[in-house]
C-alpha cells in the first residue's frame, strides 16, 4: 500500500509554514512543486562530501562521476529508458533549445516542424526560432476551445511529406489536458518525421513509458516532480548520436553527454534522483520501476478524488468559468479557471493572504490563454499534487466563493 497522504507530507518542511493563523495550501505545484527532505539531504551530502568535476582521477572526482551514472540509472527507471539515453541540462526549455539548434542545422529551407497550440511555448518557440535561423515552416495545430484538446483531425492535415519533426504536450500546463500522445507519434512516424515529447507537466502525475511511447526525444523537468530546478532529455541513442548538436571538440561525442554542455548542476542532478527515489519509497515492489508503478497508480486515484472535489465545488459557485476536460475525462488533477469581475492576479493574491498559493496569468501556455479569450485577466490555476488534502481544496473553494460574494457588495 502507498504512503497515506500525512506520512507524505511529513517528508515536506514547506508544509511548516503558516499564513493567517493556517498551514500554506500549495496549490502552485504545476509551476514547481515542494522540495521533499531527502532531496535536500542529498544535495548538502553532495555539496559537503563529494563536490568536484568530472572525469579525473583522484577520489571525489570519481565519486561525482558515479553519483552522475548512478542519477542516469535512476532517472532512467523513471522513464523507462537507457542509462545512456538520459540527457541533463539547466531546464527543459534551455534543453529544447539546443535540439532545436541541433536538429536544424540538418534541415533546409521549406521543412516543416508542426507545433500546437495546446502546448508550453516552451515547446513552440525553440521551435520558431528556425524560422528565422533556417527557413523552416512552422506548422500550428490549432486547439479546441471548448474542449481544450488538439484537433486531431487537423494535425492530421498538417503532417505531410516536407514534416521533419513534431512537437507535442503529453499534458497541458494550464488546462490540465492529457493528449493522445500515442497516435501523434504513429502519425508522425508515417511520414518519416521525428517526434518530441514535453513531458513537464505529465510526468508528476502519469508514469512516462519512452520506450512503448516510441517517440525520439522526451522532456521534463525534476522541480515538477519534488526535486530541484533540474533538466531532463531523454532521447534514443542512436538518434542523439546522429544530431550534430553544437559541442566543444574536446567533449564527449557519445550519446548522452553529447546532448548536455558544460559542467552540470551535479548537485541538482543528485537531488533528482533522490527525489524518484523517494517517490518509489512510498509503495513496496521488487524494483524501482515497479515501486514507482504503484505510487504513480494509488496517488492517481487520489488526485482524481481532490480534482472531482475541487471542480464540482468551484463549478458550483456563480461566476466561476472552468476550462478543460471535465473530471473522469484523461486530465491531470490541475484546475484552470476565471472569476467573473476579478483578475487572475487579484484572486491569487487574495487567496495568498489566506495562505492558500494558487498561479495566475498565462503559465507560458500564451496562445491557450488567448484563445480562451483570458488574454488580458489571465486564469487562476490550481494543481493538486501529492501532498494535497481534501480540507486544502475545500479551504480553495471558500476562498474562491468569498471573493464571488464580495462581488455584490457594495
Amino acid at each position: 500500500m502507498t504512503a497515506s497522504v500525512e506520512d507524505i507530507r511529513s517528508n515536506f518542511p514547506a508544509l511548516e509554514r503558516n499564513m493567517a493563523g493556517q498551514p500554506v495550501a500549495y496549490f502552485d505545484g504545476p509551476g514547481g512543486t515542494q522540495v521533499v527532505k531527502p532531496v535536500v539531504d542529498a544535495m548538502g551530502d553532495y555539496l559537503i562530501h563529494h563536490n568536484a568535476n568530472t572525469h579525473w582521477a583522484y577520489p571525489t572526482s570519481a565519486e561525482t562521476d558515479a553519483a552522475l551514472d548512478a542519477a542516469r540509472s535512476t532517472v532512467a527507471a523513471l522513464l523507462n529508458a537507457g542509462p545512456d539515453e538520459i540527457a541533463f541540462g539547466a531546464n527543459m526549455t534551455t534543453l529544447t533549445f539546443h535540439l532545436s539548434r541541433a536538429l536544424g542545422r540538418r534541415w533546409n529551407a521549406g521543412d516543416e516542424v508542426v507545433v500546437t497550440e495546446l502546448d508550453h511555448h516552451a515547446n513552440i518557440d525553440p521551435w520558431r526560432a528556425l524560422e528565422v535561423e533556417r527557413g523552416v515552416v512552422i506548422r500550428m495545430v490549432h486547439m479546441i476551445p471548448e474542449s481544450g484538446r488538439i484537433d486531431m483531425d487537423h494535425l492530421e492535415q498538417v503532417i505531410g511529406s516536407r514534416t521533419r519533426l513534431v512537437a507535442v504536450g503529453a499534458a497541458s500546463n494550464a488546462l490540465g489536458t492529457v493528449s493522445d500522445v500515442e497516435r501523434v507519434v504513429r502519425m508522425a512516424k508515417s511520414v518519416g518525421a521525428l517526434t518530441f515529447v514535453d513531458g513537464v507537466h505529465s510526468t508528476p502525475h502519469a508514469l512516462p513509458d519512452f520506450t512503448a511511447l516510441g517517440c525520439d526525444f522526451f522532456a521534463c523537468s525534476a522541480y515538477k516532480f519534488y526535486g530541484p530546478h533540474v533538466g531532463v532529455l531523454a532521447g534514443k541513442r542512436d538518434v542523439i548520436d546522429a544530431t550534430d548538436f553544437p559541442r566543444l571538440e574536446p567533449a564527449p561525442s557519445q550519446s548522452p553527454e553529447r546532448a548536455e554542455t558544460g559542467t552540470l548542476n551535479h548537485e541538482g542532478i543528485v537531488g533528482t534522483a533522490a527525489a524518484i527515489e523517494w517517490l518509489g519509497s512510498l509503495s513496496p515492489g521488487s524494483g524501482l520501476r515497479d515501486k514507482l508503478q504503484q505510487t504513480y497508480a494509488s496517488l492517481h486515484e487520489r488526485g482524481e478524488v481532490l480534482l472531482a472535489r475541487l471542480w464540482s465545488r468551484l463549478d458550483a459557485i456563480p461566476g466561476v468559468t472552468l476550462f478543460g476536460p471535465k473530471p473522469g475525462e484523461r486530465r491531470t488533477p490541475t484546475v484552470a479557471f476565471a472569476l467573473e469581475g476579478h483578475t487572475s492576479e487579484k484572486v491569487s493574491r487574495m487567496l495568498g493572504k489566506q495562505g492558500v498559493f494558487v498561479t495566475h496569468g498565462d503559465f507560458y501556455a500564451q496562445t491557450v490563454v488567448r484563445r480562451l479569450g483570458y488574454e488580458q485577466d489571465g486564469l487562476v490555476r490550481a494543481g493538486c499534487a501529492c501532498y494535497t488534502t481534501t480540507d486544502e481544496v475545500d479551504r480553495l473553494v471558500s476562498g474562491v466563493a468569498s471573493l464571488a460574494e464580495s462581488r455584490h457588495l457594495v
